[in-house]
């Protein structure tokens, strides 16, 4: 799967998506006068703004390396979930404080079929975008269309929010308050979602150690092309999305001239790339029992 093609796939599919959505639940949030449906609209216009971001950050990612960027520009992708991270989090705060001004005034709110028809259809649809950019996300191994569909999910959980709450008042008439409530919720869920996105985008940024699995990998192909006694340790990952770059220590037998070290390291080097699709860069050191 390309991995640029897939990315603007993604993006103009939920750019869309989301302005059709939008458009759908302003109009029967203003009908019936909710600020939890109308929040919810925005929620979705704001996806839509963070997909084309996604779409800028594809063309910005696939920029060849260079002078000043020999590593490429592939970080562009964290760079640009760290800023959907904050725009979640402006959506939010906004839409909590008029939720809480609504509440103070307790304004009453009555929804119709037209509000439960919107929101089923949104739900259903704003889940089969977050599934398609989760797929795609973990094919790719791209962070920012994962961002993308958890944009998706928290907006999926919104309406499943609202929805419920607008079935229960059809049951329950004099819950006045129920409107503000929902809306608060919607902010939270929305928060959520930009501190999760915010989290895993920043880690990546910081640095990652690699997994005890792709250790235990290497590992294992290594004794396949080098029988002998190899103390493999100190491993760090350095993730610059289009490429990997890996830096670790082998020890050897004292003995072994430099000329067969660097042998010994190239293959494995060349192993690691071929099997990983990660560059690894070896430290040789003498052997020695380790304590």
């Amino acid at each position: 799967m390309n991995k640029l093609r897939a990315q603007v796939t993604v993006g103009i599919v939920s750019v869309l998506m989301n302005i059709v959505l939008f458009g759908l639940k302003f109009w029967a949030g203003v009908v019936s006068g909710s600020v939890a449906l109308v929040a919810d609209a925005w929620h979705s216009l704001t996806d839509s703004l963070t997909s084309i971001v996604v779409v800028i950050s594809a063309k910005l990612s696939a920029q060849k390396p260079d002078k000043k960027h020999p590593f490429g520009h592939g970080r562009w992708e964290h760079i640009s979930s760290i800023f959907v991270a904050f725009v979640l989090g402006i959506v939010a705060y906004e839409f909590f404080t008029n939720s809480i001004e609504r509440l103070q005034d307790r304004e009453n709110v009555i929804f119709g079929t037209l509000a439960i028809v919107v929101l089923v259809v949104s739900i259903v649809v704003k889940e089969l975008l977050a599934q398609y950019s989760f797929y795609v996300g973990r094919k790719t191994d791209n962070a920012l269309v994962i961002a993308d569909g958890w944009q998706h999910r928290a907006d999926s959980i919104s309406s499943v929010i609202v929805l419920i709450g607008i079935i229960i008042t059809k049951f329950i008439t004099d819950l006045w308050w129920m409107d503000s409530v929902l809306g608060i919720f919607c902010a939270l869920a929305i928060l959520y979602a930009g501190i999760k996105i915010l989290k895993d985008s920043a880690t990546k940024l910081l640095g990652e150690e690699p997994s005890q699995e792709l250790i235990d990998q290497i590992n294992s192909e290594v004794k396949k092309i080098y029988t002998d006694e190899l103390q493999m340790h100190h491993f760090h990952l350095h993730n610059y999305v289009l490429q990997k770059e890996m830096t670790f220590h082998i020890r050897l037998e004292r003995n072994i001239t430099i000329e067969n070290g660097h042998e010994i390291a190239t293959v494995i080097e060349n192993m690691v790339k071929e099997e990983f699709d990660i560059v690894a860069t070896i430290h040789i050191e003498p052997f020695k029992k380790m304590v």
